[in-house]
């Protein structure tokens, strides 16, 4: 069976803790490739992994002819940069979120790519690919809680170290953008729909000047979605799904783990029904799926559209603090 070769653009620990070895396992990926700006640590790295080429730069892997696809979870401000670069290098990009700095820096990368029409490019939301999502989804659009009226999230960590990329504001760190974009993205994919308007609250570290805490309500017209994350708070992700005859709750909605089964709720009226997820991992999922675009030729599961559009959410929410109104 045949095999998308991909190269990983750095030594981050999303990559080398959770992505590759996810994607080894996988039918349709073979990461053959790690780069870093450090010869040694691409080496070692790549030697821990059972990875066949290392290279001390980015550049390097970008110009070895028997890659063809390209993972990409550089810090917040490099997405963008490289993922054009990689484009331009003839490879396809698989880019962790969020996959821009902005909204117009996403636009300009959809419209650099539509210049590559054979090239595939992606925003890493790994989560929409879990059985529990599409479960939700498919419950939520077969009517199994009656009409959808509102969505509840909840995404919080505790980190205050100023050396993490994630309190770096210069960079693209704080909350929103690492773990707000999750709510955000999870209710227009439940909704199948962008909100009209947004509401938030930002709060913002004095010393950092990330934003460490913030809550959002979208507007989708027929419903609404409530989302409070934050980088400084007791470590908790939960989703309820609500409708007017039931509800669907998911327990682990985002680092579903992929050593044991996941847990969600459907209620509809007084019942109660657990359901139990297979043990998998999102994150070879979402290599599979990818590479199967790139080998079939087929739309990837998530166009570039979707993380523009998630992209103009996230601006809106943080307009609407500073203006202290509807967005």
């Amino acid at each position: 069976m045949s095999k998308i070769r991909w190269g990983i653009l750095s030594a981050a620990k999303i990559g080398t803790k959770k992505v590759i070895p996810a994607m080894q396992k996988g039918v349709y990926s073979d990461v053959v490739a790690l780069a870093s700006r450090k010869a040694e640590t691409a080496r070692a790295e790549a030697a821990a992994l059972g990875i066949s080429k290392a290279y001390g730069s980015y550049e390097e892997l970008l110009a070895d002819p028997t890659i063809q696809a390209v993972y990409n979870p550089l810090p917040n401000h490099l997405h963008v940069p490289w993922t054009i670069k990689a484009l331009e290098a003839g490879k396809h990009v698989l880019c962790e979120k969020p996959i821009a700095l902005s909204s117009a820096e996403a636009a300009h990368l959809l419209d650099v790519s539509r210049q590559y029409p054979q090239l595939k490019v992606m925003e890493a939301f790994m989560y929409r690919f879990h059985p529990q999502w599409q479960r939700a989804r498919q419950l939520v659009q077969e009517g199994k809680i009656g009409k959808l009226r509102t969505v509840q999230t909840v995404f919080s960590y505790y980190n205050t170290d100023p050396t993490n990329i994630r309190n770096q504001a210069d960079i693209g760190g704080g909350g929103m953008m690492d773990i707000g974009c999750y709510g955000i993205s999870l209710s227009r994919f439940i909704f199948g729909a962008e909100p009209t308007r947004v509401m938030g609250i930002v709060e913002y570290d004095p010393t950092l000047k990330t934003d460490r805490m913030a809550s959002a309500l979208l507007d989708f017209g027929d419903g609404t979605a409530t989302f409070t994350c934050s980088t400084q708070l007791s470590p908790y992700q939960r989703v309820n799904i609500f409708g007017t005859e039931g509800r669907v709750e998911i327990e682990i909605p985002f680092n579903a783990p992929p050593d044991r089964p996941c847990k969600m709720w459907h209620q509809r009226g007084d019942e109660i029904e657990e359901i139990m997820l297979d043990i998998c991992d999102q994150y070879t999922i979402q290599g599979d799926l990818f590479s199967q675009a790139i080998l079939y030729n087929t739309p990837v599961p998530t166009p570039l559209e979707d993380a523009v559009a998630n992209m103009k959410v996230i601006e809106a929410v943080f307009e609407s603090a500073k203006k202290n109104g509807w967005v």
